[in-house]
């Protein structure tokens, strides 16, 4: 049984500095519950929001203030890079077109990190 992941969901980067939500804009409600994603919620700054400040030197932002700071590390703020689905989702449950997000499911941000569920907010909506 996979477990529908819903707006709210808390979300975690593994370069990211704190926790996040998921943003789930209201087209796909399963009875009159809070909205459940699907794999193509993955917009920067509309479905995955900042993780506080991100520490990853592929960050341009990132790479830059250390450089000034003579390489001491330094973060700078989260703008999420997302620019390709959630994988693997549910590909036997679809919502809309597209397959509904799960609790295992991942995303990668350009900067490096590994974004994963850590709480999905399901309200106890479960599928086959």
């Amino acid at each position: 049984m996979s477990q529908c992941v819903c707006s709210g969901a808390q979300l975690k980067c593994s370069f990211g500095m704190a926790p996040s939500v998921l943003n789930v804009l209201p087209t796909g409600r399963v009875n009159n519950l809070a909205p459940c994603a699907t794999i193509m919620d993955y917009k920067p700054m509309v479905n995955v929001m900042t993780f506080g400040m991100c520490q990853s030197m592929a960050n341009p932002t990132v790479a830059a203030a250390t450089a000034a700071a003579m390489g001491a590390l330094t973060p700078m703020p989260c703008v999420p890079m997302t620019v390709a689905p959630w994988t693997p989702g549910c590909p036997t449950v679809l919502i809309g077109s597209s397959p509904m997000l799960n609790k295992s499911s991942k995303l990668t941000c350009t900067w490096g990190g590994q974004i994963e569920i850590v709480s999905p907010m399901s309200q106890g909506v479960k599928t086959p």
